[in-house]
């Protein structure tokens, strides 16, 4: 009987403690915050879908990411998953080190010269794509001053 006084009368004085040290205002918001949702439907609504890219980046080398990911989806479709995987590294890269990046889709483009595809229609698909990142990575380089000064 003694023991079970002392246990209650241990239990009130940390109890009394806990809420000392939370503050009486404290204590209101967290039993305020602990009803139910009103709107229980709010749960259930689908997520807003993430951006894309990212709006800080340069609309240059916006259009080299979207080339990037539109030949790298093309070779994967069509059985060509290293070249797929370097091109998305480099793109990759990009978002952290640009002129890297840029120089590992340069070089990356240099190794798709090489794939032949045996359908006519897939070859001219895959020459436009690289036309168009090869276009989107020249014009970035122009744009950051990187290329190599030319003397006539």
């Amino acid at each position: 009987m003694l023991d079970g006084v002392v246990a209650a009368i241990v239990v009130l004085l940390v109890g009394a403690g806990v809420l000392i040290i939370l503050g009486p205002r404290n204590v209101v918001r967290r039993i305020a915050s602990l009803r139910r949702p009103n709107k229980i439907a709010a749960l259930f609504e689908p997520r807003r879908p993430r951006e894309v890219m990212p709006s800080a980046l340069n609309p240059k080398t916006q259009r080299v990411l979207v080339a990037a990911a539109r030949l790298a989806t093309w070779m994967r479709g069509h059985g060509h998953e290293e070249v797929a995987r370097e091109i998305r590294n480099a793109a990759a890269r990009m978002t952290g080190n640009e002129p890297a990046g840029l120089y590992a889709l340069q070089t990356t483009l240099r190794r798709i010269r090489v794939v032949n595809i045996s359908d006519s229609p897939s070859q001219e698909r895959l020459k436009a794509l690289v036309a168009e990142l090869r276009i989107a990575v020249q014009d970035r380089f122009e744009q950051l001053e990187l290329l190599p000064f030319r003397r006539p």
